[in-house]
């Protein structure tokens, strides 16, 4: 099965295999925006450690009308060593009063004689020189006048606006509007900051670093028509002066915390009301929900909700925040990634707070972790982050089953490290994947450790790195000393061993291990080897001989099929080998890491796949071996395939069950594992072969699926439905094409076609990969003649279908006559490259435009001749594709033909060759095993392969 067919579905793919609300890129940024993406971008600008802050007293003067604002600080710090100088963080953004500033002793209020006040280029650092060196023990208060302006969305300190819909009453009625209708009334602003991980320097001067933990004294100017929500109570409000329209806020002292858990709004939200039945008298701190008037009636539940996952988090940690109050902010047209998480104060996205309780726990324990205690750079910052996120989904579970999960966690993480740290070079091709993956890996290793250490083990270790750190700093050693200790007091981790190796041989490297098992069947015995997991070839990473893993080996057998003992039989403490004993008879598998436990894939002998696909397809297996299990066993068997450490005979084996399974968590690898194979296969004479088996593997499910289809199903059944049928309109499911084809001729009967689209989208991939010339020319006419008026991302899906989804040559050459050769004015040189890029998703694609490439050199290389990058692409999709000898042969003919005259793509066809020998040795070994096997498939299923041949 073609890259044509399955490229455009990865997308939809990814999409279910998420938290219910989010899409994979949301997903994927969530995550990684947070503590732990500020460590490269700030540690250049670590302050000098001479002195250190004791308090800070602010005021603020937000305006809302200018979209600026002023202040003042008074920044009481001690000197520690001898200096001349004191060294404040401060944005260039922030214009500071140098002339108005002022350094005093503390003691005596003595002004101290300033030399000189510098700005640092290009770092965000204010630097006061003194003629004399500062005393050593002494306490000193630099005041300082400040003043900025205020953006929509940025970070600091941000503006916001929003309308709201109000209703027309009585006493407002006029003779234009009726009683009870509803109109726009003014619009509403709003002032807040996002001052995580190191923006605070963009409001007022500071020490912004998450060490520096302090008390500070607030004060701010509102207008009389808003309020304002800070990190603690409101003490007072004081006048601003007579008549004036503002009045003064002053709050009560914050206790120490950093500057990044510094927040405030200003705005005029209302509070959403408690609900009847709430009592929320004795309980602390005091949740009070806030947001436009119009939005409350989806908010009702948020305060209970609250309530409840800070109660299971106070029963977690065995200690409650000492917090008076917290606010939680439905904020209208925040566009922020993640929540601004202050102390006290935690502002959403409106639409976080209607559904789940995974991004209120992880808020909420960022209340624990994070702003109570916090840690000391941002280079531990990765493992309170994953303690957040393991937390957090522990929790959503807890409460209501994981509902929004729909059983994917830890999945959705899980898959995306075995993908990326199994590649030659991790972290290539995305920028910050490092961080993300690097706390992903963590949140792993944490759920690994709950379940070896035991859950009980683990939360108590938990709580005994937390107390006595009451609103001062860690480091992410401090976290597993307090495991190991609890682990040796539990004797859940024999005195030699520690936390602290277990952790640090994962997350130190970029990698993870694969662990293969062969068993010994006479001596009833098993030889257990690690070693790197690669699936991307060649195999050459430098060192891996020399990487190594603490890994717990935790084994079910068939003869006790245990899956809630967590407990590991063995651990491999950073060995290459190690023997299992005492295993069951000879007709009886085992499993090892059941239930995805450590993140690492397992490989066995033959002999114990066998058993194992066996008893999956009997009913009895399938109800005994849990879900996730089941997944791993047909993610790791088709992985290691992939990767060349498993015979694709026996992958295929464990995919038999999957005609009697219907849980979607087991099937969502699948697609993905479809896909890749597909790659691979393509342009053989196999791929037919392996879309028949598509079709005989997915046709049971999607009919199944259709059948007991209703209302208000859930979601995951929907996904689940949608995404076998798509992959069975492109394998050729025959109801499935003639669907699509109905659908697309009423498109093609409408009097104006150019009008608008009435097909889904979902059908037009299939109509021009199976349909008729007629039907994919009125398709490209539709592109040719599409007008102005209409929204361009209609145009653009229509053309990468065009492109990338025929599979008849005679299309695509059309299309790359009009687009290359006859250089139609209809499309520009984006269109152009995007076809390029479409086309090396099958070997359909990326073989005619090889050929319409060395059929046309000399005008296409006229044509391309000023336009390198489409050049440049061109060479690459036409070149770099091909995964056989005969591939590498028409690559290396059209180099040898045309050599020197490749310009700027040069590199590119030689890396296309180098590529292209790799990937036919990965042809030549598996595509006559896969051969064999689709062969004894079909034959033993030829009426249901035969049924549905499109």
């Amino acid at each position: 099965m073609g890259r044509h067919i399955f490229s455009l579905l990865i997308a939809v793919l990814t999409v279910t295999l998420l938290p219910c609300g989010y899409t994979w890129r949301e997903y994927r940024i969530r995550r990684s925006i947070d503590l732990s993406a500020a460590n490269t971008l700030i540690s250049d600008t670590k302050l000098p450690t001479e002195l250190v802050p004791v308090n800070y007293s602010l005021y603020l003067h937000p305006l809302l009308e200018q979209s600026s604002f002023t202040g003042h600080i008074n920044v009481t710090m001690l000197c520690t060593k001898r200096t001349n100088r004191i060294t404040l963080h401060a944005h260039h953004d922030l214009q500071v009063e140098e002339v108005a500033l002022e350094v005093l002793h503390a003691d005596d209020g003595l002004p101290l004689k300033v030399r000189r006040v510098d700005r640092v280029p290009k770092k965000p650092l204010l630097v006061i020189f003194f003629h004399n060196d500062l005393t050593v023990g002494s306490t000193y208060e630099a005041r300082l006048q400040f003043a900025g302006n205020i953006w929509e969305n940025t970070e600091g300190i941000f503006e916001g606006k929003y309308k709201q819909q109000t209703t027309v009453g009585a006493a407002t009625a006029v003779p234009e509007l009726a009683v009870g209708q509803t109109v726009d009334a003014d619009e509403h602003a709003y002032i807040g900051t996002y001052c995580r991980p190191h923006h605070a320097r963009r409001v007022f001067p500071c020490f912004d670093e998450p060490a520096y933990k302090v008390p500070f004294a607030v004060r701010i100017v509102r207008p009389r028509t808003h309020h304002v929500l800070f990190n603690t109570e409101l003490e007072r409000t004081e006048s601003f002066g007579p008549d004036s329209k503002f009045v003064i806020d002053v709050f009560k002292t914050t206790p120490p915390m950093s500057t990044f858990t510094f927040g405030f709004l200003l705005s005029d939200l209302q509070e959403v009301p408690a609900a009847d039945d709430t009592d929320d008298s004795v309980f602390r701190p005091k949740i009070r929900v806030w947001s436009r008037r119009d939005f409350q009636q989806s908010l009702t539940e948020v305060r209970r909700r609250v309530k409840l996952t800070l109660e299971k988090l106070q029963t977690y940690w065995g200690a409650e925040l000492p917090l008076e109050k917290l606010d939680i902010v439905a904020l209208p047209g925040f566009s922020y990634v993640k929540p601004a998480d202050n102390w006290g104060l935690i502002l959403f996205k409106e639409s976080e707070l209607q559904q789940g309780y995974y991004s209120l726990a992880q808020e909420l324990v960022y209340q624990w972790l994070g702003s109570w205690i916090t840690p000391h750079w941002w280079s531990d910052a990765h493992v309170n982050k994953a303690i957040a996120g393991f937390l957090s989904a522990d929790t959503a579970i807890k409460i209501d089953g994981g509902v929004e999960f729909e059983g994917k966690w830890p999945m959705t993480i899980l898959y995306s490290i075995y993908y990326e740290f199994s590649k030659r070079y991790p972290h290539s091709r995305i920028t910050g994947m490092k961080q993300e993956t690097t706390c992903s890996k963590t949140e792993l290793v944490l759920r690994m450790l709950n379940y070896t250490l035991g859950e009980d083990t683990f939360r108590r270790g938990l709580q005994q790195f937390i107390r006595h750190r009451e609103f001062k700093t860690f480091y992410g050693d401090d976290v597993w000393e307090a495991l190991t200790k609890q682990a040796h007091l539990d004797q859940r981790l024999c005195e030699s061993a520690t936390v602290n190796n277990v952790v640090n041989s994962w997350i130190t490297k970029d990698r993870i291990p694969m662990v293969k098992v062969v068993r010994s069947y006479g001596q009833r015995t098993a030889t257990v080897t690690q070693r790197l997991y690669l699936r991307e070839r060649p195999h050459d990473v430098p060192e891996q001989d020399k990487m190594l893993w603490w890994i717990p080996l935790v084994l079910v057998t068939q003869d006790r099929l245990d899956f809630s003992n967590t407990s590991a039989t063995k651990w491999m403490k950073q060995v290459r080998e190690v023997v299992l004993e005492n295993l069951p008879a000879d007709d009886r598998f085992i499993i090892v890491n059941p239930e995805e436990i450590g993140p690492f894939p397992v490989n066995y002998d033959d002999r114990n796949w066998n058993l194992l696909a066996s008893f999956l397809q009997t009913e009895e297996g399938r109800a005994r071996i849990p879900v996730y299990t089941r997944a791993k066993l047909l993610h790791d068997a088709w992985n290691l395939a992939y990767a060349g450490d498993l015979s694709f005979g026996t992958a295929f084996n464990m995919t038999l069950f999957m005609k009697f399974e219907r849980n979607h968590l087991v099937w969502n690898p699948v697609f993905t594992l479809i896909d890749h194979i597909g790659r691979h296969i393509d342009m053989s004479a196999v791929h037919k072969k392996f879309e028949t088996y598509v079709r005989t593997l997915l046709t049971p499910l999607y009919e199944g699926l259709v059948s007991s289809q209703q209302e208000n199903e859930e979601t995951w059944k929907v996904n689940l439905r949608s995404l076998a049928k798509n992959f069975l309109c492109r394998a050729g499911y025959k109801p499935c094409i003639e669907e699509a084809q109905r659908a697309f001729k009423k498109w093609m009967d409408s009097p104006e076609p150019d009008l608008g689209n009435p097909v889904a989208n979902q059908y037009i991939c299939p109509v021009f990969k199976w349909g008729t010339r007629d039907e994919w020319e009125f398709g490209l006419q539709r592109v040719i003649n599409f007008p102005e008026s209409r929204i361009k991302s209609e145009r653009t899906y229509l053309l990468k279908t065009l492109a990338g989804c025929p599979s008849q040559p005679s299309k695509i050459d059309r299309l790359l006559n009009i687009t290359v050769l006859e250089d139609n004015g209809n499309f520009t040189d984006n269109d152009v490259s995007l076809i390029f890029k479409m086309l090396s998703g099958g070997s359909s694609g990326y073989s005619t435009l090889f050929n319409f490439l060395k059929n046309n050199w000399d005008a296409i290389k006229l044509r391309f001749k000023d336009r390198e990058s489409l050049w440049d692409n061109m060479i690459n999709s036409a070149t770099g594709l091909f995964t056989t000898q005969d591939g590498y042969d028409m690559v290396s003919q059209l180099y040898v033909q045309h050599q020197g005259e490749f310009g700027t793509a040069e590199h590119i066809i030689e890396k296309s060759l180098k590529n292209i020998k790799e990937e036919t040795k990965w042809s030549d070994e598996n595509l006559p095993v896969i051969e064999q096997w689709l062969d004894n498939f079909l034959a033993s299923n030829i009426s249901t392969s035969q049924k549905f041949f499109g």
